[in-house]
């Protein structure tokens, strides 16, 4: 294929900004294109000054042009759009409106807010192994992190970069695949900063995440919720009402019976509980091979039971993610364990959960279903 201005932009046009994910032809980034001989300059506006991605953009772009030609001399020129292209972007990403694209009748994705009666059991961190693993299964995933007072996605995702924001809409953090939107984003004061917010102004911080970033055509949502069923919770319920529930409990039985409560507020919210997950499950042990079951049996399943019995619908265990030390140390290091160990048995039962729930048929709840009565 020949170099010219023509094929340049055709090889461009497969360049995906990596945070939002569209062409940067598409999206006006492409500020000009001059092609003499084998000598090609791309000249590119950043969305921002500051933009902590451009020597990926960089990077994208040489390595398009080369498809072409690869004795290509390509110079990346790095230009600022101004306010008014950044005012046009917004419009184009997201409408001249801002509003919850989850609330929306047409909207697709599925979404799960990831809920436990008390905390300690592991929610945060099958949130994220979940969402890595369903990403991995070729689907555009998001994690929004509601537990605003204690927060630990992003440590446990690994994120560290401050999001993007373009005229005063949020491009999440991407890690391992996944976007990732989180309140230590905006905490100055960085992961000590204690969060004093009262219950509109937590509702207020779960709707900016919704209505203030820029999520993208996402297949799955998954909001890690903060224990227990208070502001945040019912927020949710209220924000995106088609959301669905997911319990995580430990198999002991007096962390199961608090965990009950967290799946049947579904009742009052008039959620769907699309299952359990049981979670520190017995292991064997490495000199004998006998199960241990380090933190009792039959929790799983005394949730779901009684889950079902209070909504009148079937609740099933979803997964019995054995204990893993693993597990928790991918959370401290930012390396969660479907992408450290993904053979080891607590991941193998995350990436089975996750193929689980793309087959899973999606409930009613929340939608409106067109019935006319007299």
């Amino acid at each position: 294929m020949a170099l010219t201005k023509d094929t340049v932009m055709t090889a461009l046009a497969t360049v995906q900004d990596p945070e939002i994910r569209r062409s940067i032809t598409e999206i006006g980034m492409v500020k000009n294109v001059e092609v003499t001989g084998q000598d090609v300059l791309v000249e590119i506006f950043l969305t921002v000054s500051g933009c902590p991605l451009k020597e990926e953009i960089i990077k994208r772009v040489t390595s398009a042009v080369q498809e072409i030609d690869s004795a290509a001399k390509t110079k990346v020129v790095l230009d600022v759009m101004n306010d008014e292209q950044r005012k046009k972007l917004k419009e184009l990403l997201r409408g001249p409106t801002k509003e919850n694209p989850f609330a929306a009748e047409k909207n697709l994705t599925r979404i799960y807010a990831v809920a436990s009666g008390k905390g300690g059991v592991g929610k945060s961190s099958l949130t994220a192994n979940l969402g890595i693993a369903l990403s991995q299964l070729g689907l555009s995933v998001g994690i929004l992190d509601a537990d605003i007072y204690g927060h630990s996605i992003p440590r446990i995702m690994g994120v560290t970069n401050a999001p993007t924001v373009v005229e005063g809409m949020i491009m999440p953090q991407m890690a391992h695949g996944v976007r990732v939107i989180s309140m230590l984003a905006f905490k100055p004061g960085g992961v000590t900063q204690p969060i004093a917010f009262r219950g509109p102004m937590l509702h207020k911080a779960v709707e900016q995440f919704m209505t203030d970033v820029w999520w993208g055509d996402l297949d799955i949502l998954l909001l890690d919720l903060p224990p227990g069923t208070g502001d945040v919770a019912i927020s949710v319920a209220q924000l995106v009402p088609k959301s669905e529930i997911i319990v995580v409990t430990t198999p002991q039985i007096s962390a199961a019976e608090v965990a009950v409560r967290a799946g049947t507020l579904a009742k009052q919210t008039h959620q769907k509980v699309i299952g359990v997950i049981e979670n520190m499950t017995g292991v064997p042990c490495p000199h004998c091979g006998e199960i241990m079951e380090l933190f009792g049996k039959g929790g799983g399943e005394t949730v779901a039971k009684a889950i079902s019995d209070e909504l009148g619908t079937e609740v099933k265990v979803l997964a019995k993610v054995p204990f893993d030390v693993r597990l928790r140390e991918g959370g401290d290091s930012g390396e969660p364990l479907v992408i450290s160990n993904p053979d080891s048995p607590a991941a193998i039962e995350i990436i089975n959960m996750a193929k689980a729930l793309m087959t899973s048929p999606k409930g009613l709840v929340g939608k409106n279903l067109g019935l006319l009565t007299n």
